[in-house]
């Protein structure tokens, strides 16, 4: 299921469904913790009318979802005709405070006048395995606070003339035999049971009396912080209309931060203008406020897998910050930098990934490969943020912080890259690729890693230093063995090689990939008569893996199985790889095949515009997370690429 609205404020992120619900709550960081249960059920949203109980994901609603194209607020419709009613939302996390607002307006379409009674379910799990927290009904201001250790929930509401939910219920949810107390709510009469400990749910009640054709609004909010008063603090600044004026400053909040896209959203074609608003905003909502980026807040991807997206890949994070760079977003790009630097390792060099509270993430890359001890990395997330230091120097001209991650990272780094290269090579030392899946010396890693210990040498000479002979030699033995990376009865590049530990062969891996092309041109890995060699990998390219499936577009490498539902397809196709042919189009002059492919993209986001990780290669249905950072990046830098 995936996140067509993701709301935030760079502590509290939440995620709404297609359903219109939350089905993903993090706080105190993007992407940590998911105060949710994603493996069994979301929030709940229901009415009783008219003796008759629906939640409005029963299979009886029309549903859409969406938000705002120049603020993150999102807006959802649930219309159910049988019954005669329509809820419309306006959810938003507060741009200043940490609390998640819904106004719920209940719309009576029937031609009497009728007794509504609007139900909101919350279900948290606080505790790691929600067996150890607590939900207990406050009767003087009005509340349910869901607590444990030091994460303190405030759960309330009101009528628009300010009169507080006139039921509630606290139970427990999946413990003892018990489904949870939203059950409760399903004869239209709550218990009013005060408090529940274990794992929790609660459900609150709004009675509202609506005439012939008229509506009624109801305000809801979650006010999150580590204890009870300060969060009691949110709660009390919310209540009596405070939703509302909330509501205006996020909105003017959001109008603010976009103003440096303004220009080069104005001088984009007009059928991309939204979606850049969009993707943009969905990358700032995966913004931690310590500065990591979350690959995505979509947990979904849990039901089915082993583990979240929801961690900071280095990667992932510099082109995400690429494009915010341009557009004039020096902020972001400055405090994800910084994370960086806190988090680069002694030797030199960054881990797989990160939470975003600056702990190593979890990893499949081993540390011994045919029986001999490696690093459990992958060179070109290293790399890449050296390069995005220079970048971020070229567009901001800010030498007081530049000088500061050239001591504190470039020179470490760089010297690390420098030495981690095979004798008999003079190449980068294998490492894992950049799609976490191979153990090699890959085309792509070696395209970064030259192009980085060049910024490095650059920003050496710009700050007056003299260490970068070792950067030098190395990345002069990368350049006189450029040729190492290409296959002469393909004629293509390849994805990379594996030297053999025992004879000392290497052993090419001729796998086409798009990483391979792309990295070669975008990093500039390449002597000047390889042009040729670019322009028949890209044919290639064109001829075996471009648009080979019946949905179009661009798979990772050939025979790519991850996620893919039909086997004698060459794989799933990727936003971010078709993007990166639509780059190749636009450097080679080809504007018009540029655009199909990123026409082709747009495509397949969906109604609310968030783009997914990959699509399926029969269906084009949203594939893996949804949605995922790096698609939206990739949206904008290759739009920026068009008029630059």
């Amino acid at each position: 299921m995936a996140r067509p609205v993701i709301l935030g404020n760079g502590a509290l992120t939440v995620g709404i469904n297609e359903f219109g619900l939350v089905d993903d709550f993090y706080f105190p960081h993007v992407g940590m913790d998911n105060l949710t249960t994603s493996r069994s059920q979301s929030h709940l949203l229901g009415v009783w009318l008219d003796n008759t109980f629906s939640w409005v994901n029963d299979g009886s609603w029309k549903i859409s979802v969406d938000f705002e194209v120049d603020a993150l607020i999102g807006h959802c419709e649930m219309t159910n005709e049988t019954l005669a009613i329509k809820l419309s939302t306006t959810d938003f996390v507060d741009s200043e405070m940490n609390i998640f607002s819904r106004i719920i307006v209940v719309h009576n379409l029937a031609n009497h006048a009728r007794s509504i009674k609007l139900f909101t379910h919350q279900v948290f799990e606080i505790s790691n395995n929600g067996r150890a927290d607590t939900a207990l009904y406050h009767p003087d201001n009005q509340y349910i606070l869901d607590y444990q250790g030091n994460c303190n929930l405030v759960i309330s509401g009101e009528t628009e003339s300010g009169k507080s939910f006139d039921q509630f219920a606290v139970g427990n949810y999946r413990v003892e035999g018990k489904e949870g107390v939203y059950k409760d709510a399903e004869d239209g009469v709550l218990s009013s049971n005060p408090v529940e400990h274990g794992g929790v749910d609660s459900v609150l009640g709004f009675n509202l009396s609506i005439a012939a054709g008229a509506k009624s609004e109801v305000r809801y909010w979650v006010a999150a912080e580590k204890n009870r008063k300060d969060a009691e603090g949110l709660h009390e600044s919310a209540k009596k209309g405070g939703i509302e004026e909330k509501l205006k400053t996020t909105k003017q909040y959001w109008l603010n931060w976009m103003k440096p896209a303004s220009i080069a959203i104005n001088a984009s074609p007009n059928k991309y203008k939204n979606q850049i608003k969009k993707s943009l905003m969905i990358i700032k909502a995966h913004i931690d406020k310590d500065g990591g980026i979350i690959a995505s807040i979509d947990s979904s991807i849990y039901n089915y897998g082993r583990d979240y997206y929801s961690y900071v890949w280095p990667r992932d994070g510099a082109f995400a910050i690429w494009p915010l760079l341009r557009l004039g977003f020096t902020d972001e790009a400055k405090k994800f930098l910084t994370f960086c630097k806190d988090v680069l390792t002694d030797e030199g060099y960054l881990m797989h990934k990160y939470l975003p509270d600056k702990a190593i993430g979890s990893t499949w890359h081993p540390l011994i490969h045919d029986g001999v001890s490696e690093l459990a990395i992958q060179e070109d997330e290293t790399a890449i943020i050296i390069y995005m230091i220079s970048e971020y120097f070229r567009y901001t001209k800010d030498a007081i912080f530049t000088k500061d991650m050239y001591e504190k990272f470039v020179v470490p780094a760089a010297n690390f890259l420098a030495n981690f290269v095979d004798t008999e090579t003079q190449l980068p030392h294998a490492s894992y690729d950049l799609w976490e899946q191979k153990f090699l010396t890959s085309t792509y890693t070696t395209a970064v890693t030259a192009k980085a210990l060049d910024c490095a040498i650059v920003l050496c000479n710009q700050f007056g230093k003299n260490e970068s002979t070792p950067w030098q030699k190395a990345l002069d033995g990368f350049k006189a063995k450029s040729a190492t990376f290409f296959d002469t009865s393909s004629k293509t590049f390849i994805k990379g090689f594996l030297q053999n530990k025992t004879t000392g062969v290497i052993e090419p891996d001729t796998t086409l990939d798009v990483s391979s092309l792309y990295g070669v041109v975008q990093f500039g890995y390449f002597n000047n008569d390889e042009y040729d060699r670019i322009f028949h990998t890209a044919k290639v390219l064109e001829e075996r893996l471009l648009d080979a499936s019946p949905s179009g577009g661009m798979p990772r490498y050939e025979h790519d199985d991850y996620f893919l539902n039909k086997k004698d397809l060459m794989g799933n196709p990727w936003i971010v790889t078709t993007l990166w042919m639509a780059q190749f189009y636009i450097k080679k002059g080809d504007r018009k095949k540029a655009e199909h492919y990123i026409d082709w993209c747009l495509a397949t986001a969906l109604p609310s515009g968030v783009f997914s990780e990959q699509v399926d290669a029969v269906s084009k249905d949203a594939l893996s997370v949804t949605p995922l950072v790096w698609s939206h990046a990739e949206f904008v830098t290759t739009i920026l690429s068009l008029h630059s």
